[in-house]
């Protein structure tokens, strides 16, 4: 299984959170990292998407059909996330559209290494391995717009 960790890009501050929007800037690096993504992903990928609106205006920027699930929105743990990704059994790559500390946690998790906190609109692609019997992550790319 490949794995790509994503944080919403840049949004403009307001309540209730689910409804903050991108920002201008927020636009330019979701579709930075778009473009970066678009030209590495294979035409058939899972992308799954918090409900808040700032994760799925940047999940937009792809122009692939993606799927809103409840489990990744803003208060999730690394265990509803991994748990949606169906992780490490899950075949194909698939895309995680989330916040953080969830995905810093996510990654630092899988990866066994010092914590990762991505700043906006930046991701970070893992690879499932298998250390010991148990299933940990490689890194294979982190993108930063």
């Amino acid at each position: 299984m490949e794995l790509i960790l994503w944080r919403h890009a840049d949004a403009e501050p307001g309540f209730p959170d689910l409804a903050r929007v991108l920002s201008a800037r927020g636009q330019e690096e979701a579709r930075d990292a778009a473009q970066w993504l678009t030209e590495r992903l294979p035409p058939s990928c899972r992308i799954l998407v918090s409900p808040a609106q700032r994760t799925q205006q940047t999940a937009a920027m792809l122009a692939r059909p993606y799927e809103t699930v409840a489990a990744l929105a803003p208060e999730a743990n690394m265990s509803a996330l991994l748990a949606a990704a169906d992780w490490p059994k899950q075949k194909s790559v698939t895309v995680i559209i989330g916040h953080q500390p969830t995905l810093g946690e996510a990654a630092t998790f899988l990866l066994g290494k010092s914590r990762w906190t991505p700043k906006t609109a930046s991701l970070c692609w893992l690879k499932a391995v298998a250390t010991c019997g148990q299933a940990q992550a490689a890194l294979v790319a982190v993108f930063t717009p």
